[in-house]
Order: structure tokens, then sequence, then C-alpha cells
């Protein structure tokens, strides 16, 4: 497997009822793009069906297939970490496993980059098989963040992309917790062009982004590129303390005219919106202090059960949480010691 030209890492969680379409389209793509200089990295995040016992089988029969295995679910996000950090190739695609991405665009990436892109991106122009709520919602938050980010990312984007070895390498190198890779490539720069596409519809399976991830994944990417969030805390603030002032105004007035009354309703509001606005401002800071804590704590990533190619089964130590780049390297040279022996 000297000499890789392209890596494909696609995580994988409770995939089992499309795996084997995804791996026969996926394998076509790569062989008419770059033939046999290719390894596809299948990474399981804690699968609880058999898409494990299914990687492992495609990993035995095909030499190109690389299977991860995760200890745990640890979020897509990380799963593609994982397997970022074990891919070789000189160009790296990440794409989901559920076929909504079309592997057969590969050859047009492959071109695009080979006019002298580092990025080559899948820009959704339509979505099938999603329903109203997920499209307005999607729109909105796409729409948002490129208002809010102090770093231009792209609309309709999602993490299928195709990366030259500098830029995984660099992203490789960036170890915060709480990850959002479409912004973390973005935030690379480079030279960066997209590919229109329309998006199918799911081919198997139900989808592994319910409505509480959706919302986890949209915090985590509003809170890693963006500020914003601090300081609308700090205009709520602020316009608490002018509404005080003018209650405190209307007050001493009334008290001068002698309209001296009981004020239970006007009290009730001003409690209630203060109270509202300081759980609001508290909420928002607990928001980024709890991300501070996590990357003190600097623990690993992700943590790696085994790999699987062909007849190689290896237990994988957990990573050290300071430097991706370095376990990476090192996994890799051990895999090659592996493989030689």
């Amino acid at each position: 497997m000297a000499g890789i030209k392209l890596s494909v890492v696609a995580p994988c969680y409770n995939e089992e009822a499309v795996l084997a379409d995804f791996h026969r389209r996926m394998s076509a793509a790569c062989l008419g793009a770059v033939g046999d200089a290719h390894e596809i990295v299948l990474v399981d995040d804690g699968s609880s069906d058999r898409t494990w016992a299914m990687i492992a089988e495609l990993a035995e029969r095909d030499a190109h297939v690389v299977g991860v295995r995760l200890f745990r679910n640890h979020g897509h996000q990380l799963a593609v970490t994982a397997g970022l950090s074990v891919a070789k190739g000189a160009r790296v695609l990440l794409i989901d496993a559920d076929l909504q991405d079309p592997p057969e665009l590969l050859p047009d990436m492959m071109g695009i980059m080979d006019s002298g892109a580092d990025v080559v991106y899948g820009q959704r122009a339509s979505r099938s098989g999603e329903t109203a709520f997920k499209l307005v919602t999607a729109s909105v938050f796409y729409r948002l963040l490129d208002k809010v980010s102090a770093v231009p990312i792209p609309r309709d984007t999602g993490d299928f992309r195709l990366m030259n070895r500098t830029v995984v390498d660099i992203l490789c190198g960036m170890p915060e917790q709480h990850r959002f890779i479409r912004g973390m490539v973005s935030w690379i720069g480079g030279k960066q062009a997209a590919l229109p596409y329309a998006r199918e519809a799911r081919f198997a399976g139900t989808t592994k982004y319910p409505l509480r991830k959706m919302i986890a994944f949209a915090t985590d990417a509003m809170t890693s590129f963006s500020t914003v969030p601090l300081r609308l805390a700090v205009w709520l603030g602020m316009l608490s303390a002018v509404f005080a002032f003018l209650i405190l105004a209307y007050a001493v007035a009334q008290w001068v005219l002698g309209n001296v009354v009981p004020g239970w309703a006007s009290s009730l509001v001003a409690i209630s919106f203060f109270s509202g606005v300081q759980m609001i401002v508290m909420g928002v800071f607990g928001e980024y202090l709890g991300r501070v804590v996590q990357e003190v704590k600097r623990r690993p990533l992700f943590t790696i059960a085994e790999i699987r190619q062909t007849a190689l089964v290896q237990p994988f130590a957990v990573r050290e949480a300071d430097s991706l780049a370095a376990g990476r390297a090192a996994s890799l040279a051990d895999r090659g010691v592996e493989a030689s022996a």
C-alpha cells in the first residue's frame, strides 16, 4: 500500500444497511480516479449493530479497506478526526457512509484539485428526502453562522470535501475538543473551491442527527468560531440596566406626584425580566467556560480499540491529547513495522 494517492475517510455509526453499497460505489470511484493507489478508512463510531463486523469482513476481503474501531461512540466530528489520524494518502476525501453525498463526484473533485485547489468542498444546491423543518433550520443556521463567524464559512456545505496532505496535517494538529471541522478547514485557508451538487436522500437506515444533536452541533459551531454570543450577553446586561433605570425614574416620578399605589404588576415584570436576562447571560458564559474546562483537561480526543487491514489486527493505545500529529506519526510507524513483519 506504499505510495497511496488517495485516502477516503468515512465515519460509520449503525450503517449496516448501507455499508456494502457504499463500499461498492466508493471503491469504483477510487479505482476510476487513482487506480489501486487508494485506501478506504471506515471508522466504526461505537455502533450497536453489525457495522463493525461488516467493516472487519470488508478489510479481510479488500486490501484497500482500513477498518478503525473506536472504544465507544465519540460523535461524528471526532470519528472523522480519528479517521484522519490514520489516513496516509496524498489527498483525503471526507464523506459520510449514508450515500447522501455521491462518491461518483470524486473525479470532478480530483480535477478541480489538479487545477491548483487545496480544498474542494461539496456545496449543496438541493437536498432531497429532508423535511421542511430540517431545510428551514439548516438554511437559517448556515446564514446566521456566516454572519457571526470570524472566519468566512461557505454556506450549505457539510464535511464532504477533498483536501490535500498539507491541509490534513494542519487539521490533525489542531487539538480542540469541540470540533467543527468544516469551520476548521475554512480557518486553515489556502485555495478552496466549491463543487455544487444535488444531495441525495439517505440510501437506507435512519438519520444519525436528531434535533438534540443538531442543536448541540450548532452550539459547537457558534461558540468555536464566534464571540458574538458573549457580546450579546453584554448587550442584554446593558439593556436590563437601562430598563431598570427607566423603572426607577418612573417610580420616583410617581412618588413625587403622590401616585403611590401597590406596584405588584410592575415589580413582577421587572423581577421576571431581570431574572431571565441573568439566566441567559450566565448560560452563555457557562457555555464558553465549560469549553475552557474541557480544553484544560487535555484528554485524548478519541480512543481507538483496533485497526484492521487485510490480516492485520492491531490494538491501538490511547492517543496523547496534546499532540495529534505526533500520535498519528507514531501510529503509522507502528503499522508499518507490523505490516512488514
